[in-house]
């Protein structure tokens, strides 16, 4: 029984680096959000100055990162929470994210 887990993702901008707990509890009532996140990437996202048709899972991850660095700057947890944790329900290994601060999302690096 793995009531109460929760996954950790590390979070690193530049010198900036903190830990965002998701609680499993919380990634399982999300998954109808993270449906819709999918849904409205399925025809094709705007990646930096390029438009990317088909999105692949990195870079639907990299986008809901650069959405999950703007709810980090504004304080919006809803949107961080929900932002990380559609990335750690897409890619389950990942534990750490290097988000680019350039306006590349394709420098976006997922460990």
């Amino acid at each position: 029984d793995h009531e109460g887990v929760a996954m950790q993702l590390n979070i690193i901008v530049d010198d900036y680096s903190m830990n965002l707990n998701l609680p499993e509890e919380f990634l399982k009532s999300s998954a109808e959000s993270f449906e819709r996140l999918d849904a409205s990437m399925r025809d094709g996202i705007q990646m930096g100055r390029e438009w990317v048709q088909q999105p692949d899972r990195q870079q639907r991850c990299q986008i809901a990162a650069g959405k999950l660095l703007t709810a980090l700057e504004t304080d919006n947890e809803s949107l961080a929470m929900l932002s990380a944790g559609y990335i750690v329900s897409r890619m389950p290994d990942v534990r750490r994210v290097r988000i680019d601060n350039t306006g590349e999302p394709g420098g976006t690096r997922f460990e």
